[in-house]
């Protein structure tokens, strides 16, 4: 692996204190967004607050970006489009609306014929998204993230220890609880797209802890007689380069995707852009830190 940082010497386990004030900031802020999207106090997505599912089909292809211009100048707000281009089709889901399903869909046909004449736009189908499907979609969501956190519990606490386990399911916690935050604050919508991208996030987040904590454990083995912070500090020095340069190619990936990926994948690009570096701090300044606050005994491997 590249070494970016010759021989890094950083007290990062002196620096914890200062960690634990700013991720407990993160971590109140993103239950408070938690509470409020979970009462639907939030800019909710169609797939959580509900809303009409209306496919439209077209004798030819058509661009997806062309449709969302020609939606958005037609005056039509808060619509996810999905392309079906294998059938010449586009699904717009749009957010509950007043104004009858039979209007509705007159006024999309409308605006897709001034744009899409020749190419002949009909309704293929009309499907109603109830509060209540919203409601369980938002519940099967929240324990989706629920059942990843308890697998990497469990994953953590038989390859290392327990108290390891815990140390990574609060930084995989903290992480997911920081992006909420973020596009809580933002005001961006809350989608099951957005759903992904934490999941992903979570496996990023985890994969990066493992890599300290295996060096923790080697290093546990071969300093018998330093203190466990200072293991750790050495530990996460020798995957420092290691660290950044991973982080950074998923960041840079994560960023061509925001840039040149559309408008689809815009929420799910920037979700993990800022997920890289909250989980790169976490593995780092949360994790890490977890094991030593829960006491230093019984931690070190028997020789």
């Amino acid at each position: 692996m590249i070494e970016l940082i010759k021989n890094p010497n950083i007290d990062f386990m002196g620096k914890r204190m200062y960690a634990f004030i700013i991720s407990g900031v993160i971590v109140l802020v993103g239950f408070f967004a938690l509470f409020q999207i979970a009462n639907g106090r939030a800019n909710l997505g169609v797939d959580f607050a509900g809303g009409t599912a209306v496919q439209i089909k077209f004798t030819q292809s058509v661009q997806l970006h062309d449709v969302r211009v020609a939606l958005e100048q037609g005056g039509l707000k808060d619509f996810d489009l999905q392309d079906l281009p294998s059938e010449n089709k586009v699904l717009i889901r749009v957010k509950k609306q007043e104004e009858n399903l039979g209007g509705f869909t007159e006024s999309i046909i409308r605006t897709l014929m001034q744009k899409f004449g020749d190419k002949k736009p009909v309704v293929d189908s009309t499907t109603e998204i109830g509060p209540k499907v919203g409601s369980r979609l938002k519940q099967d969501a929240l324990w989706a993230i629920l059942y990843a956190i308890i697998g990497i519990l469990a994953y953590i606490a038989f390859r290392f220890k327990f108290r390891f386990g815990i140390g990574a399911t609060i930084a995989t916690f903290h992480d997911v609880l920081a992006v909420l935050a973020i596009f809580f604050i933002m005001g961006k919508e809350i989608n099951l797209i957005l759903l992904s991208a934490l999941l992903t996030i979570a496996g990023y987040s985890l994969t990066d802890t493992v890599v300290i904590y295996d060096r923790v454990r080697e290093n546990l083995k071969k300093y018998l007689r330093d203190p466990v912070d200072v293991v750790i500090n050495r530990s996460i020095n020798e995957v420092l380069s290691r660290t950044i340069v991973v982080s950074l190619t998923v960041f840079l990936s994560a960023l061509a995707l925001f840039l040149f990926g559309g408008e689809v994948l815009h929420d799910f690009s920037f979700a993990m852009l800022i997920g890289v570096v909250i989980g790169t701090y976490s593995s780092i300044f949360v994790a890490s830190p977890i094991v030593i606050l829960l006491g230093k005994k019984d931690i070190r491997a028997k020789k």
